[in-house]
């Protein structure tokens, strides 16, 4: 707009030469202004990766009852392990504050796993999101077996937090047991030589290292110590089978 006016006045001043002058000092300052426009989006959208602690509580509490709501039946042992984790991470007096919270949302509103998604995925880091789905698969766990239902929901939700599917694997693995267990926590193949077999347990330990997980949220923190414990387990396993020092 401002290279249109310049170009007008230019032309009434000096004529033709004037207003081509107007035109290029207009258009200057055009794009001067949208770049100015361009950063501050830009600062918003980096002022958006970040979530309330408050926030992700109660989208985390909405995912774990999306996991218990799963196969189509609300297990009590599921039930006092997100209580029992709440309990013990908040304390029973904030606890219950999320607890009655949650529950007033969700009268309001139906729950989305999409939409709870993508809020976080905008709002964490990836190594969060990765402990969230450990926590979520912890929760399938806790009645004794993970039914194909929960996997396919815990599938589902790993795609939307754009979970890869080789970390995807790796996490089931530590849930699902199979003969090559150590091998899927390692993200690598049976057939992977000495030296790859190290250098998996270095990418890992690295990718899951608490220190990496920045987040207010102690029972994600947690999550991820206990992920990195699998880790070094599955090498230790696998050390032991082959006899690497």
């Amino acid at each position: 707009m401002i290279k249109w006016i310049a170009a007008f006045l230019g032309y009434f001043l000096f004529r033709f030469p004037g207003a081509i002058l107007g035109f290029i000092v207009g258009t200057f300052l055009d794009n001067l202004g949208g770049s100015g426009s361009r950063s501050r989006s830009v600062f918003e959208n980096v002022t958006r990766q970040s979530v309330s602690p408050a926030d992700f509580e109660l989208n985390l509490l909405s995912l774990c009852s999306i996991i218990i709501k799963a196969d189509g039946q609300v297990n009590q042992r599921e039930l006092d392990y997100v209580r029992q984790y709440f309990l013990s991470t908040y304390g029973k007096e904030k606890a219950n504050a999320i607890f009655r919270t949650f529950n007033e949302v969700i009268k309001k509103r139906e729950i989305s796993t999409q939409r709870i998604c993508n809020f976080m995925v905008q709002r964490t880091r990836y190594e969060v999101r990765l402990q969230m789905l450990h926590f979520l698969f912890g929760i399938a766990q806790s009645d004794g077996q993970v039914s194909k239902a929960e996997v396919e929901k815990l599938r589902e939700i790993a795609g939307y937090f754009r979970v890869n599917q080789h970390d995807f694997e790796s996490i089931m693995a530590m849930f699902i047991k199979s003969t090559d267990n150590s091998y899927k926590i390692l993200e690598i193949e049976k057939t992977a030589t000495d030296d790859e077999v190290k250098k998996a347990y270095r990418t890992m330990a690295k990718k899951y290292h608490p220190d990496r997980v920045v987040t207010e949220n102690e029972a994600i923190r947690k999550g991820a110590e206990e992920k990195f414990k699998e880790v070094q387990k599955a090498y230790e396993s696998i050390q032991k089978e082959r006899g690497i020092s």
